[in-house]
């Protein structure tokens, strides 16, 4: 998890910005994970991956929303070549026959990544605007980590079973 930035030097804009490629970077490595798994028909790993670009992708609509209310249509400085894995769970997560409960822990770790990064921050921070922002967003990923806890908690016991496929019939991740 880490960023090229100096965040101490983050304008709200910038910290707006950076906030969004994060949810980006995530939901790109969601996808990316449930493509390479596919779906077995029911709520499975390839299924929750999805779930999770989703939800990725609206908290980074949320967060580019506020920032053009805030600075319309202004250019951005930061790209996602800035930052590298601060949210997105690990490239090698995936495997293939994982189970649901398996995939929901890798959400779990992300999340808790992205907590960790936002807390980290924030002793670094001296914008009174940036500091409240990462607070909430860092509380935003215990919100997070609480919802997937409790959805992880409402799974058959069938969700910690790892799918069973042919090798010679399953593409390669």
């Amino acid at each position: 998890m880490s960023t090229r930035l100096d965040l101490s030097k983050l304008s709200l804009m910038d910290a707006l910005d950076l906030a969004k490629l994060i949810e980006m970077e995530a939901c790109h490595r969601y996808q990316m994970f449930a493509s390479q798994l596919g779906r077995s028909g029911g709520y499975d790993a390839g299924a929750f991956f999805a779930t999770m670009a989703e939800n990725e992708a609206k908290h980074g609509s949320e967060l580019e929303a506020r920032r053009k209310a805030l600075f319309g249509d202004a250019p951005a400085r930061l790209t996602l070549d800035d930052l590298f894995d601060v949210e997105a769970p690990d490239m090698g997560a995936p495997r293939r026959g994982m189970s649901t409960v398996q995939a929901f822990e890798v959400g779990l770790a992300a999340e808790k990544k992205a907590y960790d990064f936002y807390d980290m921050a924030l002793p670094g921070i001296t914008d009174p605007e940036v500091r409240a922002l990462f607070t909430e967003l860092r509380d935003e990923e215990t919100e997070h980590v609480g919802m997937l806890r409790e959805a992880m908690a409402k799974l058959p016991a069938s969700a910690s079973d790892e799918i069973e496929f042919d090798p010679d019939e399953a593409p390669y991740l």
